[in-house]
């Protein structure tokens, strides 16, 4: 299928062509504001079907509105016609379609383009009404908040808000991608208005609270749940603005005789995540804890873990080798240690089920060995 894009150079035009490629089944021709309206015209020629993404939002004079979104348009809508067949189109529009103000009806005005298209050629035409879009690739200053959020807070730079309750309705771009790669699999072939979800609803304050909370993870550790819906998106989104330099940054050390240990990660309910090292002949541990559990991964040396029930006093040996990725885990009641028996020095990722409380640590003191 050969599939047109207009504004594809845009913020959600890269993000679908992007998707497009890297499927066989698709050959993209990318318009930009930069082709000329005879190359569009020929463009439009030979492809079995458009995606309309191209439009003004943040223009000089309301009368770019008209210009960029109506007229722009019409004219491809007209073009099309010129064509020999019914080319379906998808038509990226606005919630805002249904406001009374120079935007909103620029976008119904090329809703009604895009239907009357429809109307006299027998095309399938698909309107796609789009709250705020937010994702990778958005330009601050101009696509959304949210970018501009994003951009300036990786940058260590103060955010303007001036209600923070305002409220915020907003999609994923890769949930938008989604919709309308599922529209060309079947060929577009359903017709009409279109809400693409799920839409987040939020406010301005919020969602830089949670941008805010992203970038001083790297100091407190505390990461907010961001593997599932909005807090997914939201982080995604917050560190495709990360600088260069910011790519990597360093964890808090804590060094002794016995080796290093430092802390990666603590999540909202699944605990925290650690490393530590042990020079040769190095005891670490000697513990127990009551409720606490861990899961331990040798990724470099030998490590003997060894264990002592509290109660019977039985005790059990666990020998582990970096290159066996076999993991270990410490059992409540039970007091354990781990021991450095190689020549090497011994690297281990460490698990736990919950983050470490000083008020309630749940270590207690005490020898495999007694």
């Amino acid at each position: 299928m050969r599939v047109a894009i207009t504004g594809a150079h845009g913020f959600i035009g890269r993000n679908l062509q992007v998707r497009l490629q890297e499927s066989p089944r698709f050959e993209v021709a990318v318009i930009t504001r930069d082709t000329t309206a005879a190359d569009r015209r020929t463009t439009l020629t030979s492809v079995d079907v458009v995606v309309h993404l191209a439009g003004v939002n943040r223009p000089v004079h309301d009368q770019e509105f008209a210009e960029g979104n109506a007229g722009l348009t019409a004219a491809i809508c007209d073009e099309l016609r010129s064509t020999t067949g019914a080319v379906p189109i998808v038509y990226a529009s606005s919630t805002q379609a249904e406001l009374d103000n120079a935007y909103g009806r620029s976008k119904r005005d090329a809703e009604n383009a895009v239907l009357q298209y429809a109307a006299d050629t027998g095309a399938r035409a698909v309107i796609l009404r789009l709250p705020n879009v937010f994702g990778k690739w958005s330009r601050p200053n101009y696509n959304s908040a949210v970018a501009t959020f994003c951009h300036r807070i990786a940058r260590g730079l103060p955010v303007s808000i001036h209600d923070p309750d305002a409220p915020l309705r907003l999609v994923y771009v890769d949930d938008v991608i989604d919709v309308i790669v599922g529209l060309l699999d079947d060929g577009v072939a359903t017709a009409g208005m279109i809400r693409v979800g799920p839409v987040h609803d939020t406010t301005v304050g919020a969602v830089a609270e949670a941008i805010r909370s992203f970038a001083a993870s790297r100091e407190t550790l505390d990461m907010p749940a961001v593997g599932t819906g909005f807090l997914r998106a939201l982080y995604a989104t917050y560190v495709s603005a990360l600088p260069l330099e910011a790519f990597a940054y360093a964890l808090r050390r804590h060094e002794d005789p016995r080796g290093v240990f430092a802390e990666i990660l603590h999540t909202t309910d699944t605990g925290q995540f650690s490393f530590f090292t042990a020079h040769p002949g190095v005891t670490r541990g000697g513990h127990y804890h009551h409720t606490k559990s861990e899961k331990f991964l040798v990724v470099q040396g030998v490590a003997r873990f060894g264990f002592r029930h509290l109660l019977t006093s039985e005790h059990h040996t666990v020998v582990v080798r970096g290159s066996e990725s076999r993991v270990v885990e410490t059992v409540p009641g039970w007091v354990h240690d781990i021991t450095n028996i190689g020549t090497d020095e011994l690297i281990v990722l460490l698990w736990a089920n919950e983050v470490f409380d000083p008020r309630r640590p749940d270590t207690i003191a005490s020898r495999v060995t007694e």
